[in-house]
C-alpha cells in the first residue's frame, strides 16, 4: 500500500515511458469514447465527482495514467494499492483511516492495480466499505472483469473499457517524446516517420512498448551524448522477437480460439489459418489446438464428411510425436480440411437433444427386450424376452422397439443435406420407412 507513489519524482534517469506520463486529460491519448468533451468519464472527472469504477483494457492504453490524472484532480485523499504486494491486513488498516475520514466530511479514494490479482478473500474485504460510501474504489485490469472481479463488487463498480490506441495515437505520442524536454526535447534526435510508424505498428495499441522502444532506438543511434541518427537498422534490431499479446489463462486465450472455431465454421480457410498461427506464435499448446480440432470435427461436420475426424486425430498424434514447430503444418492441414468441408451440426443437436430429454424425464426404464439376463432370475422375470438378433434376419435389421415406450417415436439424429450426410438421410429414412410397415404388419397379425 503506497500513498505517494501517483506522484514520485519522474527524473531524467527514468524510463521515458515513465517520464512522459500525461499529467491532465489535455494531453492523454486515445479514449475519446470516454474523455472527449461531454462523456460521462470526462464529466466524472471534471466535476471530481468520481464512482467506484473498473478500468478495463490490454497492456499501455492508460489506466494507471488515468488513475494518475484523477489523483491529481480529486480533492478526496487519494491512495493506490499493489495487488502484488497488499493484504488484506494492509487494506483493513487503510479502510479504518477511509471511515474516519468519512467522519470529518472527507472522501477518500483507493486505486488498486492489476485488481484482478486480489483473490476473493480479499476483494471481499473492500466490500462492505464500497457499500457503506466510506471509499471510492478504482480498479485498473487487463482481464475481463466479469471473470476476474466478485459478482458483489462488480455490480458495485461501472465498467469503463479502455481501447487499444490507434497507430496514430502511437505516432503522436512518439512525436511529443522526441519534442518535449520530459523526453528527448534537448537531445537533437533523427528519425524518419515512416520509422516512427514502425515502432507504432510493433507497439500493438500499447503506448509503453512504442515509448520503450523508441527510447532504446534514440540511446543506440549513431551519434554523440546528445545527437542520435536513428536507422531503420537499429529499429529492425529493436524490435527483434516481437511478443504477441496472449494471456494463455486470460480472456485473450479464449477469444482467438472462439476466432479460429468460428471461422472454420463459416468456411473461411484463410481466417482459420491466420488465427491458428496467432496461437501458435504466441506459444499455445499445439495439443490443446489439436483437441479443439477434433471436437469441431464432429460438432461441426460430423456425418457430413467423416474424414475430417480422422485427419483432426491424425493431427493430433502428429503434435504427440512433433511438438513445435514441426506440427504446425499438420494442425494446418486440419483447420484447412475442416474449414472447406461440408458443414453440420447435426451430430451435436442429436445429443442435445437426447441429454435434455435424459436430464428432464424420469428415468425410463429399459426395455424388457434390449436388457441383459446373465441370471435365470432376469430370465423369468422377461429380461432378454423377444429380443432379435439383428445379424439373424434378412438386411441385419429388425423393427424392435429399443426406445422406452414415451419416447418410441422420438427423433433426435435428423441428418442434413450437406456432404455425404445427404445420402446418410436417405439411408436413415428407408430405414425407419421400412420399421413401419413392419410394426404396421406386425399390429395387423396380432
Amino acid at each position: 500500500m503506497e500513498q505517494t507513489s501517483l506522484f514520485d519524482d519522474r527524473s531524467s534517469t527514468g524510463p521515458l515511458a515513465d517520464r512522459m506520463r500525461p499529467e491532465t486529460l489535455d494531453d492523454y491519448a486515445g479514449q475519446k469514447h470516454l474523455l472527449a468533451e461531454g462523456k460521462i468519464l470526462r464529466r466524472m472527472i471534471d466535476r471530481d465527482e468520481v464512482q467506484s469504477m473498473i478500468f478495463w483494457g490490454p497492456p499501455g492504453v492508460g489506466k494507471t495514467t488515468l488513475a494518475r490524472i484523477i489523483a491529481r484532480c480529486t480533492k478526496a485523499n487519494f491512495i493506490i494499492f499493489s495487488a502484488v504486494t497488499s493484504g488484506i491486513r494492509e487494506i483493513k488498516e487503510v479502510m479504518g483511516k477511509a471511515e474516519a475520514a468519512r467522519s470529518m466530511g472527507e472522501k477518500t479514494i483507493v486505486f488498486v492495480d492489476e485488481i484482478h490479482r486480489f483473490n476473493k478473500a480479499q476483494q471481499d474485504a473492500f466490500l462492505p466499505y464500497v457499500e457503506r460510501g466510506s471509499i471510492i474504489l478504482i480498479g485498473a485490469t487487463t482481464e475481463n472483469p466479469s471473470f476476474e472481479i466478485n459478482n458483489a463488487l462488480l455490480s458495485r463498480c461501472k465498467v469503463f473499457t479502455l481501447e487499444q490506441l490507434s497507430t496514430e495515437d502511437i505516432v503522436a505520442l512518439l512525436k511529443r517524446a522526441l519534442q518535449d524536454p520530459r523526453g528527448f526535447g534537448t537531445w537533437e534526435v533523427e528519425i524518419d516517420d515512416d520509422l516512427l510508424y514502425l515502432i507504432a505498428n510493433y507497439a500493438n495499441g500499447d503506448a509503453r512498448t512504442a515509448l520503450n522502444t523508441l527510447e532504446l532506438a534514440v540511446l543506440n543511434g549513431q551519434g554523440d551524448a546528445v545527437h542520435s541518427l536513428v536507422t531503420r537498422e537499429v529499429i529492425e534490431q529493436c524490435i527483434a522477437g516481437k511478443s504477441l499479446l496472449y494471456d494463455k489463462d486470460g480472456e485473450e486465450h479464449y477469444n482467438l480460439i472462439s476466432a479460429l472455431h468460428k471461422s472454420m465454421r463459416n468456411s473461411d480457410a484463410d481466417a482459420a489459418v491466420y488465427w491458428l498461427a496467432r496461437m501458435l506464435e504466441a506459444g499455445e499448446d499445439p495439443l490443446y489446438v489439436a483437441r479443439r480440432v477434433v471436437r469441431f470435427a464432429s460438432e461441426d461436420i460430423g456425418m457430413a464428411d467423416s474424414r475430417a475426424l480422422q485427419i483432426a486425430i491424425a493431427a493430433y498424434q502428429a503434435c504427440t510425436y512433433l511438438g513445435m514447430p514441426e506440427c504446425n503444418v499438420h494442425l494446418t492441414h486440419a483447420v484447412v480440411f475442416c474449414s472447406l468441408a461440408p458443414k453440420s451440426n447435426s451430430l451435436e443437436a442429436a445429443y442435445m437433444s437426447a441429454a435434455e430429454d435424459a436430464r428432464n424425464m424420469l428415468d425410463e426404464p429399459v426395455p424388457l427386450q434390449i436388457r441383459n439376463a446373465p441370471t435365470r432370475l432376469m430370465k423369468d422375470l422377461g429380461y432378454g424376452k423377444d429380443y432379435m438378433y439383428a445379424h439373424d434376419y434378412e438386411g441385419h435389421i429388425t423393427a424392435m422397439q429399443c426406445l422406452p415406450d414415451s419416447l418410441k417415436d422420438k427423433k433426435y439424429y435428423i441428418p442434413s443435406d450437406q456432404g455425404v450426410e445427404k445420402r446418410v438421410r436417405e439411408h436413415k429414412e428407408q430405414i425407419e420407412a421400412w420399421k413401419r410397415e413392419q410394426r404396421k404388419k406386425e399390429g395387423s397379425s396380432e
